[in-house]
């Protein structure tokens, strides 16, 4: 359980929301685990549903408390708010910024110069903990045209300029990215990457990690009052989440791309968990599907230091927070799009 920028987030699946008094209590198995003054938030996040009282409910309506419900595994299930809380508003402000493309470039480069400083540091931090198990110049020299593309990135205007320069430094990025796979390579090698199907273990394995990741981002920006198809740099397109997908650009390398990298230098997953369709696509058997969904909840559990933020938070928490972060800017309450930095 964390407050961030006023907003509780109860992580555990078995709690119960109540209130007492002028607090809302979170209870499991009839034990009080934690009580906050009501007037302290501005919404409430909850995974895993197990229930909360009508008084509860009516009182969040009532002070505009945003009470939202998500599974365990981050899916956007309901949501509760104020009858004048702002969310029509902010959606507005968030479809005139799509409409405009300068708007949405202000906020695409942010996101993406966040994507390529992720990259990067994935590259260097694979050279400082396992500099005699990989090519070490290769990486560094890739890591290198990244901070490059990032200066490039910086006096982009357009947003097909700024796509342009992150589709190079992605394929300067991936062109390392076996370097960085150091067990059983003969069931998990990285040529190139590719989907819609892939083709190769690796690509199975980041294809449907990205596809939590997404799923995370979208009832994340459900949670806050966005709309998750409706973005700045992925435009629009029927069935697509285009917002969620903006969001996960600078998640994807140092929240999915190293979750897939441990589960297979960690040998916590095997060639034998895969099978090759006719059409040559590459399909996760149940079991390897259930060890990385079991693991990425894991990983979703361990504690960082949001960068922005300053606070100690879970990595299942970060979607959230830079979505919220995304709408305090479309209100107004910053002056930019702060992307999540890692380093």
């Amino acid at each position: 359980m964390k407050k961030l920028l006023n907003t509780l987030y109860v992580t555990l699946p078995d709690a119960y929301l109540a209130l007492e008094g002028e607090n809302v209590v979170v209870r499991c198995n009839e034990e009080t685990r934690l009580r906050v003054p009501l007037h302290n938030l501005e919404g409430i996040v909850s995974f895993g549903y197990t229930g909360a009282s009508p008084a509860l409910m009516g009182a969040c309506a009532e002070k505009q408390i945003a009470l939202t419900f998500l599974t365990a595994n981050g899916r956007f299930l309901a949501g509760l708010v104020g009858q004048e809380r702002g969310n029509v508003v902010l959606r507005k402000t968030q479809y005139r910024h799509s409409d405009d493309e300068v708007l949405s470039a202000r906020i695409a480069k942010n996101i993406l110069i966040g994507k390529l400083h992720n990259s990067r540091w994935v590259l260097e931090r694979a050279v400082r903990d396992h500099a005699a198990r990989l090519d070490t110049e290769k990486v560094r020299r890739a890591a290198h045209m990244i901070v490059e593309a990032i200066s490039l990135l910086r006096e982009a205007e357009s947003l097909d300029e700024m796509r342009g320069i992150e589709g190079e430094a992605a394929t300067r990025y991936f062109s390392v990215f076996d370097e960085m796979i150091l067990q059983n390579k003969d069931a998990f090698f990285f040529h190139t990457r590719n989907r819609r199907p892939p083709l190769d273990n690796v690509n199975a394995l980041l294809s449907f990690t990205y596809t939590l990741l997404a799923n995370d981002a979208a009832s994340a920006l459900s949670a806050v009052g966005l709309d998750p198809f409706v973005g700045f740099l992925h435009r629009d397109r029927p069935g697509r989440r285009s917002l969620a997908l903006d969001l996960i650009e600078e998640l994807r390398a140092p929240v999915a791309d190293r979750f897939v990298l441990t589960l297979i230098n960690m040998r916590q997953v095997e060639g034998a968990g895969f099978y090759q369709k006719e059409n040559g696509a590459v399909i996760m058997r149940d079991e390897t599907r259930r060890a990385l969904l079991t693991a990425w909840q894991n990983r979703k559990q361990e504690q960082i230091v949001h960068p922005f933020l300053k606070e100690k938070i879970e990595w299942g928490v970060v979607p959230h927070a830079q979505a919220q972060l995304l709408a305090r800017y479309l209100r107004g309450d910053l002056d930019e799009y702060p992307p999540f930095l890692w380093k």
